[in-house]
């Protein structure tokens, strides 16, 4: 787990209306894109404009999905949220020696009290102690200027192109983890406490109950990440490389495809 959580950095302004309308001509994405954002006050939080706060109990990933899916401006404190679980990736509820045992997983996705608790540990999370608050709202409307992280939901299709865009300066090769159960800690909480670009496999919980697609995946991402990413996706688009990507035919010669994308390969 990591040590410190990177918030936005002060003064990144963006135009994020037309951020998202690239991303959208770009990548045709089916969820809407969204900010999320930690606050150390609860009042800070609560003078986001047109704030909807939930009346009932939910995980984060409901909350989440109500700006993605829905396009609310909604806001959390642990008080709204089910158990420790999820208020721990967001650092609202401390990572404790009871959050970390597992107990509470053994026997249902785990083994062993032992295999939890080391499901446990390998999680990325936001320390305790420094926020009381958490808002996510969709990026186009402005609300959270800046948000800590951006999250798209995409699927495997549009991710390699947007990663792919990612990588086309400054190149640098992406690790990412796998921690099943709990896959938030893959996205927003690994992109929130290290300032890193998180890709996740959404899981069980996140299908159930934050209304994730099969066919979904989900990048965390602070926003200075998406112009670089967006000027990329342009650069291979010119290129010819875009989405969506067509299908050439498994059985075809393949030197005239390729030629089109390599024109100086000797084929």
């Amino acid at each position: 787990m990591s040590n410190a959580p990177t918030p936005a950095a002060a003064g990144e302004r963006y135009d994020w209306p037309a951020l998202v309308d690239e991303l959208n001509r770009l990548l045709r994405l089916k969820t809407t894109p969204i900010g999320m954002k930690l606050f150390e006050r609860v009042e800070d939080m609560q003078a986001i404009p047109k704030l909807r706060r939930p009346s009932a109990i939910h995980t984060t990933d409901q909350i989440v999905a109500q700006a993605a899916r829905l396009g609310f401006t909604i806001g959390i404190t642990r008080a709204d949220l089910a158990g420790a679980q999820c208020g721990a990736v967001i650092g609202l509820a401390p990572q404790d020696e009871e959050w970390r045992s597992g107990k509470h997983l053994a026997g249902v996705w785990f083994a062993t009290v032992a295999d939890a608790a080391a499901h446990q540990h390998a999680m990325d999370v936001v320390p305790h102690g420094t926020y009381q608050a958490m808002a996510v709202s969709p990026l186009a409307s402005g609300r959270l200027d800046p948000p800590d992280i951006c999250l798209v939901y995409a699927t495997p299709g549009q991710m390699i192109i947007l990663i792919n865009g990612l990588q086309w300066s400054g190149y640098r090769k992406f690790d990412w983890s796998v921690v099943g159960e709990s896959a938030c800690a893959d996205s927003w909480g690994r992109a929130l406490a290290t300032g890193e670009p998180s890709l996740s496999i959404p899981c069980y919980a996140e299908r159930r109950y934050g209304g994730v697609l099969d066919d979904e995946m989900l990048i965390a991402l602070p926003p200075h990440f998406l112009p670089k990413a967006i000027a990329g996706m342009h650069a291979l688009s010119a290129n010819g490389l875009r989405y969506p990507i067509p299908q050439y035919g498994i059985q075809v010669d393949v030197r005239a495809g390729m030629g089109a994308s390599y024109p100086s390969r000797n084929t």
